[in-house]
C-alpha cells in the first residue's frame, strides 16, 4: 500500500470526481484511475461505485477511506516526532455545542501563532459520540463537560471551573433565588446535555415550580431572549463575557452557588499528549479567575 495511492483516495473523496482530484495530486484522470484499481486489488475491495456519476464510496470504501485518513496522520505524526518538532501536525479535536465553545476558536488561534506547523482539525458533536471517538482514536481529545460516562482508558481534565448565575433584564433585588424563580416568567435551557441537567435538578432541590414562558436549546439565544425582557434565566459564567453580558443583571444560582466544569478528554497515553497539555494550559489562561491548572498525570 502506497501513502500516494492514499493521498489520491482522499482527494477523490474531498474534491467528489477523478477528474478533479487529479488536478490536485497532479496526475492525470488515468493515472488516478490507476492508482484507485491498484488498491482496490492489493485490499480486494471495490472502494468506489462506477456506475454512478460521480463515483460514489461503497460502504467498505467509506472504511478504506478513513483507514486512509488514520495512516496519513500518523505518518505526519511521526515525521513530526522524529524532527524532534512535538507540538507540530494534525490535531483532531471534537467540542460540544457549549457557550464554552466560544474560547475554544480563541486557544486555537493562539496555538497555530505559536507553532505555525500545527494543524487543527474541529469537530463539533454530544459528549457521548465524542467520548466513543476519542476511545477509538478517531479524535486525539475533546472538549466536553464534566461526564460520568468517561471510560477508565482516558483522562478528563477540568479546564473551566465556573459559577452559574441567575439573571435578568431589569435589577435584581437582592433576596432568596428561589422566592424569584417562583414569582417571575422562567426561560428554560431544555437541551440534553449535563448543563441543563444540572440547573433542573438545582431548582428541583430548592422546591420550585417554575412559571415557564419558553424552552430554548442554545444558550445564546436563551440570553439574548433575556435581554429583551421575556424572563429570567441561568446560565454559565461564559455566556456572559462581553459584550453578551453587557446591561444583564445577575445572582448567584443556588444554595449554595454551585459551579458547573469544562475539560478535555483524552487518551491516557497519547501521541498528542504535549500538543493537548499545551492546550489545555491556553483554554485555561483563557478562562482567567475561573481557569484550572492541568493536574499531574496520577493526581487527582
Amino acid at each position: 500500500m502506497d501513502t500516494r495511492q492514499l493521498r489520491t483516495l482522499l482527494a477523490i473523496q474531498a474534491h467528489g470526481t477523478f477528474a478533479q482530484a487529479a488536478d490536485v495530486v497532479s496526475l492525470t484522470p488515468s493515472a488516478v484511475s490507476q492508482q484507485v484499481q491498484a488498491l482496490e486489488d492489493e485490499l480486494r475491495v471495490t472502494i468506489f461505485d462506477r456506475s454512478t456519476r460521480p463515483p460514489q464510496p461503497t460502504p467498505q470504501g467509506l472504511q478504506v477511506i478513513e483507514m486512509a485518513r488514520d495512516i496519513l496522520r500518523r505518518e505526519e505524526d511521526t515525521r513530526a516526532s522524529l524532527r524532534g518538532d512535538q507540538i507540530a501536525g494534525t490535531l483532531m479535536l471534537g467540542s460540544v455545542r457549549s457557550s464554552a465553545l466560544n474560547l475554544l476558536p480563541r486557544a486555537l488561534v493562539q496555538m497555530r501563532q505559536q507553532y505555525p506547523d500545527l494543524k487543527p482539525s474541529l469537530r463539533v458533536s454530544l459528549s457521548a459520540a465524542l467520548i466513543a471517538d476519542v476511545a477509538a482514536g478517531r479524535l486525539d481529545a475533546a472538549v466536553v463537560a464534566e461526564h460520568l460516562g468517561v471510560p477508565t482508558a482516558l483522562r478528563w481534565s477540568p479546564f473551566l471551573r465556573e459559577p452559574l448565575w441567575l439573571i435578568s433584564s431589569d435589577p435584581l433585588p437582592d433576596s432568596d433565588v428561589a422566592d424569584l424563580l417562583r414569582s417571575r416568567p422562567y426561560i428554560r435551557f431544555r437541551s440534553p446535555v449535563p448543563l441543563a441537567n444540572l440547573i433542573d435538578t438545582e431548582i428541583s432541590r430548592l422546591g420550585v415550580v417554575t412559571n415557564d414562558v419558553a424552552e430554548i436549546d442554545t444558550i445564546g439565544t436563551l440570553v439574548t431572549c433575556v435581554r429583551q425582557g421575556l424572563g429570567l434565566s441561568i446560565v454559565p459564567h461564559v455566556a456572559l463575557e462581553k459584550p453578551e453580558g453587557l446591561g444583564l443583571f445577575r445572582l448567584p444560582f443556588g444554595n449554595p452557588p454551585i459551579t458547573r466544569q469544562i475539560g478535555i478528554v483524552e487518551r491516557t497515553v497519547s501521541p498528542r499528549g504535549a500538543i493537548i497539555e499545551r492546550l489545555h494550559g491556553v483554554l485555561a489562561d483563557l478562562c482567567g479567575a475561573h481557569g484550572v491548572a492541568r493536574r499531574p498525570e496520577g493526581k487527582p
